[in-house]
């Protein structure tokens, strides 16, 4: 399925034009990061001094390998100081090369560009969501989860949204080290007791471009992706907030009451990137020095060596400082093997739908109705218009494709005046469709969906009458066109419904598994609300940030992994309050062994076509955050078995003593990576039978737990002991989990199960993955 984007500022042009400007010495030289791991000065010692004595290291080490200092000082863009231990600079392929070859080098990879994970044409925001999730009245408490600090790397920050007001907030936390960063416009920026912290990096981008290109020095959101991100992870509450009068009711984030800290890393699109290696690294390393709890990462690139991954080594240094890291799973479902963000120390999220839509009809002339959904902001009259299919729309010197998608140019104004165009979902914006009927003169637009959107309909805000339908759906319309002699119909005006069914289920365009780097590690890790979600928006476009949309709103819809991951943050900043000794693999195993896999109908979760989705999918379930704040158990995890795990992947134990920064050594017998103490189990080559070793350790009442096994079709899966006693908190306890093939035959596809630990009240989810 294609990533739908949004069109950005026009501005962007003059990026593009300077880079085609570019000096032929310039574009010889590309941009790297050079990796060395951790520092040898722990976090709390970073001072100025120490850094600046960084910043010189790094300037002598480059200058060995350039020729001089002062050609370092000019190459190097970038000096991580203060966690991460690196530098970012503008290199030839061959210096790079040889850099790579030194041994206190632990990876030396491109300044790649990532991009942010939204379908961007457009859930509400946070867990209110008109009764969607239901609360514990322990997350209600007045100023609950106050000292949580919730970072977001992302396009920054709209800092007078009113998701980001510090009413009644008290002191912002001592532990707190970061600042509100001065920008270079005349638009001033202000941080408060909720916004507690905000910077920009943009020196990764611009050498992607042309140093000398202009890009604005401020962490302020011109695009709306973060100020969307950050105010659904922990936005404080906002009665009677809704989109052109639709879905209104409170808003509020994840964890409402926390602190937040916007890290802007990604800027308009270009090269195929939006956030670049660089400064994900950059703004990593300034979180993790401020303070934060839980970092939201809401981008993403192709999977690759998690040594030359800047998502996994910032997030690897992150959990090492206690911040649980979040990240979204990606928009490039439903093709399995998509799923971005793999490494096992990040929690990964899927997206999935609510129980709440925004209906909008097609009336037809043979009284047939068909269920849409849409945000449009105009309406038409109850009367019957002509419908035209988008062949027959067709301008004589386009192709039927354009003419298909709905391609600006691409319909004739003199067949398509004052009817409702019927246009297919793909290639371009969902919303710029709408706009390419309206400028040919059409009144109103069908938007239909291919095969593989199946029956994922999301509400956008439209700028005619519109309405979003179903694949199946559009077959019968399109039937019903094709056969009138004069087909007529009309589209209602939305309405907010609840209680929609079935909910949830699987977004189409949800990144799937099997984790393509390490597929032992089942990915993603959970799926959360991720379509048509409203939260809090930039003032500096309109909702479909199209430069055609003069329209501005406070909050607004947008759908992805992007938005379903802070749902997780959120949920993550709530646990950390309530249990702030608990570790992020703690939090991260409360959150996964706690979900569900069935939806509002009682049925096992559909994909987007209504078959039965699986772990591939879903991870361990939809999130629950009530579930997730009394566990029973958690599987844990420390640096140390991270480290391991690395070793069971080749790394040396140099690498890995760099890759940490404190002595070690990979164990003389190697890490089997089926028996990291993973939440959940996944078996890529079964041959013979297999066994693994799983702890976990209580975290609820003293209790005695039995497992119970629902076995992958074909697999035979043994556990012992079959029932394990805790005496008090804190105590682990082994278990060893057999799995074989019942029969030669079973070859082939992977196949699903779990094994569920209960002791009658709670129940622990690990669900299995097996291909033999």
């Amino acid at each position: 399925m294609e990533i739908e984007r949004k069109s950005f500022p026009s501005l962007l042009l003059l990026f593009l034009f300077s880079f085609l400007l570019q000096t032929p010495t310039f574009a010889a030289k590309k941009s790297y990061i050079v990796y060395f791991g951790g520092h040898s000065h722990r976090l709390e010692e970073a001072s100025l001094l120490t850094q600046e004595r960084v910043v010189d290291s790094h300037y002598e080490f480059l200058g060995s390998f350039l020729g001089s200092k002062e050609k370092a000082q000019d190459a190097i863009f970038y000096s991580y100081t203060k966690s991460i231990n690196g530098f970012a600079a503008n290199l030839e392929e061959e210096e790079a090369m040889e850099i790579s070859k030194h041994p206190g080098v632990i990876s030396v990879f491109p300044n790649r560009g990532h991009k942010l994970h939204t379908t961007h044409s457009w859930e509400f925001m946070g867990l209110e969501t008109n009764g969607v999730v239901p609360e514990s009245s322990l997350w209600t408490k007045a100023n609950f989860g106050k000292d949580v600090i919730i970072g977001n790397l992302d396009t920054g920050v709209w800092p007078e949204s009113e998701s980001f007001k510090d009413d009644g907030m008290g002191p912002i936390p001592s532990k707190w080290k970061g600042i509100c960063q001065k920008n270079d416009t005349n638009i001033p920026f202000h941080c408060n007791k909720k916004l507690i912290g905000a910077r920009y990096f943009n020196d990764g981008y611009r050498s992607a471009l042309d140093p000398f290109a202009y890009v604005e020095d401020s962490p302020r959101d011109y695009e709306g992706h973060g100020t969307h991100t950050l105010s659904t992870a922990a936005g404080a509450k906002v009665p009677g907030a809704t989109l052109f009068g639709y879905g209104t009711g409170m808003a509020k984030g994840g964890a409402p009451n926390a602190r937040v800290a916007a890290y802007k890393v990604c800027w308009p699109p270009v090269l195929g990137g939006e956030c670049f290696s660089a400064d994900v690294l950059a703004g990593f390393d300034s979180a993790i020095h401020d303070g934060v709890d839980v970092l939201s990462v809401s981008l993403g690139g192709d999977p690759v060596d998690y040594l030359e991954d800047a998502v996994a080594i910032g997030s690897f240094h992150a959990v090492k400082h206690g911040i649980t890291v979040v990240c979204s799973a990606g928009n490039s479902g439903p093709t399995l093997g998509t799923v971005s963000n793999v490494a096992p120390w990040i929690l990964t999220v899927g997206a999935s739908t609510i129980d709440r839509e925004f209906a909008s009809y097609v009336h037809l002339r043979n009284r047939q109705q068909i269920k849409g959904q849409s945000l449009s902001s105009v309406s038409l009259q109850q009367k019957f218009y002509s419908l035209i299919s988008p062949e027959d729309a067709r301008k004589s010197n386009r192709s039927i494709e354009d003419a298909t998608q709905c391609i600006s140019g691409a319909l004739d104004p003199t067949k398509v005046r004052g009817k409702i165009v019927i246009c297919i979902r793909g290639t371009n914006d969902r919303v710029e469709k709408g706009e390419a009927v309206r400028q040919a003169g059409g009144i109103g637009m069908i938007l239909a969906n291919d095969e593989s959107s199946g029956n994922e309909v999301i509400a956008d805000a439209h700028v005619l009458p519109a309405t979003h339908i179903s694949y199946s759906d559009g077959v019968s319309l399109l039937s019903y066109v094709k056969s009138a002699k004069s087909p007529l119909g009309y589209i209602t005006s939305p309405k907010t419904m609840l209680d929609a069914f079935p909910a949830p289920f699987m977004a189409a365009f949800s990144s799937r598994g099997p984790n393509t780097i390490t597929p032992e590690i089942l990915k993603p890790d959970i799926t959360a609300p991720g379509v048509s979600i409203i939260a809090a928006y930039t003032g500096a476009l309109g909702p479909t940030s199209l430069d055609f949309d003069s329209r501005r709103v406070l909050f607004n819809t947008d759908s992805g992994t992007s938005m379903s991951c802070p749902h997780v943050s959120g949920v993550a900043g709530l646990l950390k309050a309530l249990h702030p000794d608990w570790s992020p693999s703690a939090i991260k195993s409360a959150i996964i062994t706690s979900a569900r896999t069935q939806d509002n109908t009682l049925e096992p979760m559909s994909n987007s076509t209504f078959q039965k989705a699986d772990p591939f999918s879903y991870g361990s379930g939809h999130v629950r955050p009530n579930r997730a704040m009394d566990p029973g158990l958690v599987y844990d995890l420390t640096t140390n078995d991270y480290l391991n795990f690395l070793c069971s992947l080749g790394y040396n134990s140099t690498q890995i003593a760099g890759f940490n920064r404190e002595p070690y050594s990979c164990p003389s017998k190697p890490l089997k990576i089926e028996d990291l103490n993973y939440p959940s189990i996944a078996i890529s080559n079964l041959t013979g039978a297999v066994s693994l070793i799983r702890t976990v350790k209580n975290v609820g009442t003293p209790g005695t737990y039995k497992v119970r096994v629902m076995e992958p079709a074909g697999i035979s899966v043994s556990v012992k002991p079959r029932k394990l006693k805790f005496d008090k908190v804190g105590e682990e306890k082994k278990f060893v989990v057999t799995l074989k093939a019942k029969r030669r035959d079973v070859a082939g596809d992977y196949a699903f199960g779990k094994l569920v630990w209960s002791d009658g009240k709670h129940y622990v989810r690990t669900p299995i993955a097996v291909k033999a």
